[in-house]
């Protein structure tokens, strides 16, 4: 603004305020009689003397206050947004704490089966080895068995020979090729 629009401006405000100082009193009231014509030329002649500065500086007022308007929403947004990711976190960690949850419940449901199935597994062994054993036992009886009553054939004595010595070379001729016996081993 120069010092002459300045000096223009101030001149013509004065005049203004000494038009409205000066005029008339209505009766019975404060209110004073000015002239219309003649204030409205004095205003827009000083509007005319307004600096391009001063209507900038004016936009700029109206340009920042939208602005402020327009980011006080950019924040709001971004907090709502900043809100809702938070929401999201919480409930991804609260899956997250219940798929763990469900996760752990399996391995335990899996780790008793697998104890149940183990003992399953070692009972049935136990009962076919106890059948084996019994099978293997009576076995054993019947070969004992067998072994006594070899054990029990009486050899015939020299006395009940006969006479002739007919068939004592069968009885001692080779003994070990007709009878197996377990002690020579």
């Amino acid at each position: 603004m120069s010092d002459q629009q300045a000096y223009d401006l101030e001149t013509l405000l004065r005049e203004l305020r000494e038009m409205v100082d000066t005029a008339r009193t209505m009766p019975m009231s404060s209110s004073v009689l000015v002239n219309r014509e003649e204030a409205l030329e004095i205003l827009d002649e000083a509007l005319g003397t307004l600096p391009d500065e001063l209507r900038h500086a004016r936009w700029l007022l109206k340009e920042r206050d939208e602005y402020l308007v327009q980011a006080r929403r950019d924040a709001e947004d971004i907090v709502e947004a900043a809100r809702a990711q938070a929401e999201r976190m919480v409930e991804r960690t609260e899956v997250a704490r219940e798929a763990r949850r469900v996760a752990q419940q399996v391995v335990s449901h899996a780790e008793a089966d697998s104890r149940r199935l183990r003992h399953e597994a070692e009972d049935y062994i136990d009962q076919k080895l106890a059948a084996f054993e019994v099978v293997l036992e009576r076995t054993m009886a019947s070969v004992q068995k067998g072994r006594d009553q070899l054990k029990a054939v009486v050899e015939p004595l020299p006395s009940e020979v006969h006479e002739d010595h007919s068939g004592l070379e069968d009885l001692y001729a080779e003994p070990e090729a007709g009878i197996f016996d377990q002690d020579e081993l």
